[in-house]
């Protein structure tokens, strides 16, 4: 059975009345909260993390989280949708969300009882916030290609190398970090859980980005970093796999923040076509911008479908590794036609900083990049179609 909910923006069907108040409250939250302060925050560059740490309290940091673990016991389908919401208010907040998603995947899929006892609860509940280590600067998109080394001593690991593109790099309290523990290409991969404050870790200034100012993105230098033995998620070499199922999981999350982003986008140009008059009479009922209209919102509507698919594959316990790669694909080339075309509708306002559709459409090229560029999504897909690539 599904439950109808009516938001702002989109009528969702969710699949319990709990999910129904959840929504409620994430939007709420989200036009009270987020939205007031989006501009001037990205404008200053400042990082939200009194917003992260309300999420926490709300509980949504937790949601796709077990209960035994901590947290709200949801499925995916309808953690991403909240998740949306956030993102239609403000993207870079969403982006935190997601990564820190990406952050605690490792403790709570593969972490021992006591690991999970002992770093869960903090970052579920927004006390901690958390990052996550897999890019290096020629390790992009060939992720098993890394050389950050994990060297075996006595009592643990000694860890040296720079970590690149690092979401929360420098301000994370934790990182799920990948490190090469041998020389046996994607096999000798191994992941541990570093804490921001440790001896020999530093970072770098954060990057100079065309948009999403207040979602920090900055080189992590590990020089000599003492790790203990306990610290190590999962057994040695089992990396890899590890990170490539937080990627599956962290594509559905960044589908969802282009499709909140691009929703936002098409609520203000459709709001500016009904109020914008030319020739007596407003620019909405000029065949050119309803059909471009149609077709934003038919390509926001068709990313959310496949996002929302993909998530209830992967709830139902099916393969959808193929199925996020195409959500991340189609939601973010979505988010930057659909923002493209905004200031368009917008004219010559749209590309002033007066209205935030130049925002959006700085925000949504990066989507198209992280957590695997939607080049490397074309060969995934290629390849499970049994196509080389």
């Amino acid at each position: 059975m599904a439950y109808a909910w009516r938001g702002a923006s989109v009528t969702r069907l969710l699949p319990t009345e709990e999910a129904v108040d959840l929504l409620a409250l994430v939007e709420e939250f989200a036009a009270a909260e987020l939205a007031p302060a989006a501009d001037q925050a990205e404008a200053a560059g400042e990082f939200p993390r009194d917003r992260l740490r309300a999420l926490g309290g709300l509980g949504v940091l937790g949601l796709p989280y077990a209960e035994d673990l901590g947290g709200g016991g949801q499925p995916a389908e309808v953690y991403l949708q909240a998740l949306e919401e956030i993102a239609r208010a403000w993207m870079s907040v969403a982006v935190s969300v997601s990564v820190h998603w990406l952050s605690c995947f490792p403790l709570a899929t593969h972490g021992t009882a006591e690991q999970q006892s002992r770093w869960l609860p903090d970052l579920l509940g927004g006390d901690l916030v958390g990052g996550y280590c897999l890019s290096e600067s020629d390790a992009g998109s060939d992720a098993a290609s890394l050389r950050t080394r994990a060297d075996r001593d006595p009592d643990g690991y000694v860890v040296s190398g720079t970590k690149a593109w690092i979401t929360h790099g420098g301000r994370a309290d934790s990182y799920a970090l990948m490190a090469r523990t041998s020389d046996d290409g994607a096999r000798g991969i191994t992941c541990l859980h570093l804490p921001g404050d440790v001896t020999g870790l530093t970072s770098a200034p954060p990057e100079r980005k065309m948009g999403a100012m207040s979602s920090p993105t900055a080189q992590l230098i590990l020089d000599g970093v003492r790790l203990p033995a306990d610290h190590r998620i999962g057994a040695e070499g089992q990396g890899f796999p590890i990170a490539l199922a937080a990627l599956d999981a962290g594509r559905l999350g960044i589908a969802a923040c282009a499709v909140g982003l691009s929703q936002a986008a098409l609520d203000a140009a459709v709001a500016y076509a009904g109020q914008r008059e030319q020739f007596g009479r407003p620019i909405a009922q000029f065949q050119g911008l309803s059909f471009m209209l149609a077709d934003m919102a038919t390509a926001v509507a068709s990313a959310r479908a496949l996002y929302v698919d993909a998530a209830r594959r992967r709830d139902a316990g099916l393969p959808f590794g193929t199925h996020a790669a195409m959500a991340k694909l189609a939601a973010t080339d979505a988010a930057m036609r659909v923002t493209t075309d905004a200031v368009q509708v917008l004219g010559g306002a749209g590309y002033t900083a007066d209205f935030p559709l130049e925002r959006y459409f700085r925000e949504a090229k990066v989507l198209q990049i992280v957590e695997g560029t939607n080049q490397v999504q074309r060969v995934v897909i290629g390849r499970s179609l049994g196509t080389r690539g």
